[in-house]
């Protein structure tokens, strides 16, 4: 038998995700439960039981899926104006009333469950190697050297957005992003990363 591509298996899939990240955002980690998620879903219990198995399996089920969406990488023309750009976006990602509690409870969930922390690592492999090309343009524009690790490079920019928000548990403004991705590109053009 042959899967179709866009059937009742992927609305399904559809539904679960979209639940579970809408229980995310008004519940958190803790207050997700399987559960919780089939009856918003509309999806009988023991279909996401059996798919999903677990609070672990739904959460990295939607961040593999959300690892493969676009992101709207800046092109302001410099790297100093693209990499702010990408740090504002995971800024102000976490700043938004929707989209902050649902990626606030993907980083607790990673840090409670082993598979979420796996889906999380790989959720960032994927943004970051997106981001990445803000780096690779500046090199073509011969803005960085050619040696720089562009994806260390974004790393090292968005890493202080989730020290504050997740150690130290402070607020951080625009102007916190733009010196973080400034350092950053300091470090890149002195050969650092």
């Amino acid at each position: 038998m042959v899967k179709r591509p866009g059937g009742r298996s992927a609305r399904v899939r559809d539904a679960v995700r979209q639940a579970t990240l809408g229980e995310l955002a008004e519940h958190g980690f803790r207050g997700l439960t399987v559960d919780g998620v089939a009856e918003r879903s509309g999806v009988h219990k023991t279909t996401v039981y059996r798919r999903w198995g677990t609070v672990e399996g739904l959460v990295a089920d939607a961040l593999e899926l959300a690892a493969g969406e676009p992101w709207p990488i800046p092109d302001t023309g410099t790297v100093q104006g693209d990499l702010r750009g990408v740090v504002e976006l995971v800024r102000s990602g976490f700043e938004d009333p929707e989209l902050g509690p649902v990626s606030s409870a993907f980083v607790a969930a990673a840090m409670q469950s082993p598979e979420a922390a796996r889906a999380l690592r790989a959720f960032f492999e994927a943004r970051h190697e997106q981001s990445a090309q803000v780096v690779r343009r500046g090199v073509e524009r011969g803005e960085l050297p050619v040696t720089v690790d562009a994806r260390e490079v974004v790393r090292v920019a968005v890493a202080p957005v989730y020290y504050r928000l997740f150690v130290a548990h402070e607020p951080v403004s625009r102007g916190d992003a733009d010196r973080a991705a400034d350092a950053a590109l300091a470090a890149a053009r002195a050969g650092v990363l």
